[in-house]
């Protein structure tokens, strides 16, 4: 077996070590390759990962000044050499393993792309909050690589197992997509007649966004080019990709009705009042209730209060501000 290793890299300073070493660990292979495809950082990023290219013959480094993810995973599987390409975030560790059962399963599969669960871990109690939000159905929706699942044909892949000639035999990532490339890719694969696979043996650990405003920059980006993608596609999207741009739509509504029942005054003022703060009152309590029934401790259950309207909140207004608005460039948005 032999596989090329692509990873994107921006801002990375406290995480690339990790991720490289989770890389290195793997284990199975015959031959790999590790290219670490740098953006333009302005930490001490690429300090960091010259010092591990130094050390490690494998590391190649390449190099994407645009910064777009989209075009860091073209240049790198431009660049592999091997007929398997792994993609792995600067933000995640594989487990051991990963690789060799990755290359099997998508071997076996027949498919032309694989991913596990993207499992999301916190240290701190924001983060831990953070990543409850990531792998619970009341965070990011029921996608199988957030919530875990049987084996069996996926919509999309967390991070990918790409077989390299599918991937060039459609032109790649689409590059002016700064988020939501990956779902393009595997919507372009099952197009041609590829499969797209989830394999529940890959349980892959994500470091989330350790403050409110990270996480609010992050998930604005990502429903803002959800939006993108939606207006793109004409609406042909999974139905959870509308749940927050509807939930502000109906606060904004509410708000409004509200505004017009005071204007309007008597019964008819009451009950417009009432229907406008509708929206204020079940989704404060539906949070309440969901944060109160998630199984952590109480320091992770007080953030959830505030880190599950940022996530919904967040994505929602890009989200709307994506299908009523084209993209000003592959790097507007990107979340970083």
């Amino acid at each position: 077996m032999r596989a090329s290793f692509v990873m994107p890299v921006l801002n990375e300073e406290h995480y690339i070590a990790a991720a490289v070493a989770s890389v290195l660990a793997q284990d199975g292979l015959d031959e790999r390759e590790i290219l670490l495809v740098l953006g333009a950082s302005t930490d001490r990023t690429d300090e960091v990962v010259a010092g591990l290219a130094a050390l490690h013959a494998e590391i190649r480094v390449l190099h994407n000044p645009q910064n777009a993810i989209s075009q860091s995973m073209n240049i790198g599987i431009a660049e592999a050499r091997f007929p398997v390409v792994i993609r792995v975030d600067a933000h995640s560790v594989l487990p051991d393993g990963y690789a060799a059962t990755a290359v099997r399963s998508l071997r076996a599969a027949g498919a032309v792309n694989l991913g596990g669960r993207m499992h999301a871990e916190g240290r701190t109690p924001y983060e831990q909050a953070v990543a409850w939000g990531y792998n619970s159905p009341g965070g990011l929706g029921g996608a199988v690589y957030h919530t875990g699942g049987e084996a069996g044909p996926a919509e999309s892949a967390y991070l990918g197992v790409f077989d390299r000639a599918a991937v060039l035999a459609i032109g790649g990532f689409d590059e002016t997509l700064s988020r939501g490339e990956d779902w393009d890719l595997n919507r372009r694969l099952m197009a041609r007649g590829g499969l797209v696979w989830f394999e529940p043996a890959l349980d892959v650990v994500y470091r989330p966004r350790s403050s409110v405003k990270a996480l609010a920059k992050q998930f604005h980006a990502s429903g803002r080019w959800r939006g993108e993608i939606i207006r793109r596609l004409g609406g042909r999207v999974p139905l959870r990709y509308f749940v927050p741009p509807a939930l502000l739509a109906a606060l904004v509504a509410g708000a409004a009705m509200v505004v017009a029942g005071a204007v309007a005054g008597g019964a008819v003022g009451i009950v417009l009042a009432a229907l406008g703060a509708l929206p204020y009152v079940v989704y404060p309590a539906w949070v309440a209730i969901t944060a109160l029934r998630a199984d952590v401790p109480t320091a992770v259950r007080v953030r959830l209060l505030g880190v599950l309207p940022t996530m919904h909140l967040s994505w929602g207004v890009g989200c709307a501000a994506g299908i009523l608005m084209p993209s000003r460039g592959h790097n507007a948005f990107a979340g970083r």
